[in-house]
């Protein structure tokens, strides 16, 4: 009793938007009091009417109210939180939006801890007492909590499905077997569980056996990247060894070429100095004998005159030679000589660096060379099927959709925007990203093994929906006498031996396509490098012979 008036306390500090206790409790002006998140989020979705109502009284305020912390009733509902928590831990159980609620609680329901697939409710621990405790309720089957329940009632009989259908690939119920099901392949769903547990438990052997690979991957790959750093660092580190020696040749040069031309400026400055030290020796000594010469002219007496004369005329005078200078930017042919030389070496290094360049690109840890072995080809095999959505009305789809035959007839195909309309093609329904290899047995006349995107059209005559006949797909035409080669219209005849079995291998991300001839030995038939840009599919295109086959065999 005293717990239910706990219960009842706390309901009467709960918010009326989320039907919680109060969490940051506001009150707004006509007195109510609600969750600070709940009543702004509630505004939020009334804000195109610019006016803003209480959602208990519809009252309306204009403009939107600000929100004030209700201090006294976040204190009360803080005391209400540890009480409960102390005193009353099944109240935390109460059903939120997101649990599946006791369906015999009333009012405010508990949230539900087991559902019963008989009774199809859902039961707190309080009401699923009944089925611990009555013989009645012994054979009935708990689960974990469901939402689920109603969809084990049959729509149309109201009677809980036990039995699929393996015809129809769906549960029913007991009259659905007796009814539109009748004559059918059914099993009791225990059983059909027990039998999607075994490929259940099969599936998750092939992923743990697929987590293991790639886990094992994984730490190839993290060493992979320890060797790329290791390797690249190392290359960074000889590289800049070899550009500074480099640098350091040239700056040595340099060096040597500025000593040079130094040592020669002085060498060249020196004798123009000598030469004219000499020629202003030269000038005094003229402007001195001018000099005596003029005063001569001035001698009155006639013998000192000519006495005079005779001894100042006797003199040496040296013959002059006129000076032919050098061009006025002297050292012009070194410079001439130093652009040649940066011209070869930046031509050289402009065209080994191209090279260097294209050294770098090459570089391609993943890439791994293609297998030269049938062994090394199956490692790279994977189960591929044939999409019956795609292949054309008189194609006939057996062995688990692995063979396709060309038929008279039109064959029970449904309408389906993927099938091709005019063209006798099927399609595979996995796609192709990394390595794969997979081979064609095929008898008859002709077919072509192909790959090709998924976007190639389906509906046309043309061109554009034929394999090999696009850009958009790659065929191998198969006939008793020959192979041929096309892709976007172009032909290829490849003259190789003839066999009944077809080859593929693809990788994709080197853009790699492989078609081989495989008989005692395989044989390479033709090889195309291109860039793969969608996912790739298989291709099979027959010709108009009844009866053709083709099968991806199991590898």
């Amino acid at each position: 009793m005293e717990q239910e008036g706990a219960d009842l306390y706390g309901e009467t500090f709960s918010c009326s938007i989320c039907l919680n206790l109060l969490k940051e409790p506001v009150t707004v002006p006509c007195g109510h009091s609600y969750c600070r998140m709940c009543i702004s989020s509630f505004w939020d979705g009334e804000a195109v009417k610019n006016s803003y109502s209480c959602p208990q009284c519809r009252e309306a305020f204009t403009p939107r109210p600000v929100l004030v912390k209700n201090t006294m009733m976040a204190e009360v509902v803080e005391k209400i939180n540890k009480s409960r928590r102390h005193d009353a831990p099944a109240v935390e159980s109460y059903a939120t939006a997101e649990d599946v609620a006791c369906d015999s609680c009333t009012g405010r329901k508990l949230k539900a801890y087991k559902s019963c697939l008989v009774c199809l409710a859902s039961f707190c621990k309080k009401h699923l007492q009944p089925h611990h405790e009555s013989a009645a309720f012994k054979r009935h089957k708990l689960v974990d909590p469901s939402e689920k329940l109603q969809e084990m009632i049959c729509s149309r009989h109201d009677e809980v499905m036990k039995i699929f259908c393996r015809t129809d690939q769906q549960c029913i119920c007991i009259l659905c077997s007796m009814d539109e099901h009748k004559g059918h392949d059914t099993v009791s769903a225990a059983a059909e569980r027990t039998e999607k547990q075994r490929e259940l438990q099969e599936s998750r052997a092939d992923i743990q056996k697929n987590i293991q690979d790639r886990e094992e991957d994984v730490e190839l790959l993290k060493q992979q990247v320890k060797t790329i750093n290791v390797s690249a660092d190392q290359t960074v580190e000889h590289n800049e060894q070899m550009f500074t020696e480099l640098i350091r040749l040239l700056q040595d040069r340099r060096s040597e070429l500025k000593k040079e031309v130094r040592s020669k400026q002085q060498t060249e400055v020196s004798a123009v100095r000598a030469l004219q030290e000499k020629l202003e020796q030269e000038i005094s000594e003229l402007k001195k004998r001018d000099a005596e010469l003029q005063q001569l002219s001035h001698t009155e007496d006639h013998i000192q005159f000519v006495l005079s004369y005779s001894s100042l005329s006797a003199l040496s005078v040296s013959t002059h030679s006129s000076i032919i200078t050098g061009p006025e930017n002297c050292f012009e042919e070194v410079t001439a000589a130093v652009s040649e030389l940066r011209e070869h070496l930046h031509k050289v290094l402009m065209e080994d660096w191209t090279k260097v360049c294209h050294t770098v690109e090459r570089v391609d840890v993943l890439q791994q060379p293609e297998p030269t072995s049938r062994a090394g080809f199956l490692k790279y095999s994977q189960e591929i099927t044939l999409d019956p959505n795609t292949a054309f009305i008189k194609l006939s789809l057996s062995e688990g959709n692995r063979k396709v035959t060309f038929m008279g007839e039109n064959q029970d195909h449904p309408p389906h925007p993927d099938r091709f309309i005019y063209h006798y093609q099927v399609l595979s329904r996995e796609s192709v990203t990394g390595r794969c290899y997979w081979e064609v047995e095929w008898r008859g006349t002709g077919v072509d093994v192909a790959v090709s995107y998924k976007s190639i059209s389906r509906a046309g005559y043309g061109d554009e929906c034929g394999l090999g006949f696009n850009n958009k797909s790659w065929s191998l035409n198969c006939t008793t006498n020959k192979y041929t080669f096309n892709h976007n219209n172009i032909f290829t005849t490849v003259p190789d031996p003839h066999s009944s079995r077809i080859g593929v291998y693809v990788d994709h991300t080197a853009g790699i396509l492989s078609f081989y001839s495989v008989c005692d030995t395989m044989t390479l038939l033709h090889r195309v490098n291109t860039t793969f840009t969608e996912p790739l599919h298989l291709g099979l295109w027959f010709c108009y012979n009844v009866g053709d086959t083709a099968e991806l065999c199991k590898l």
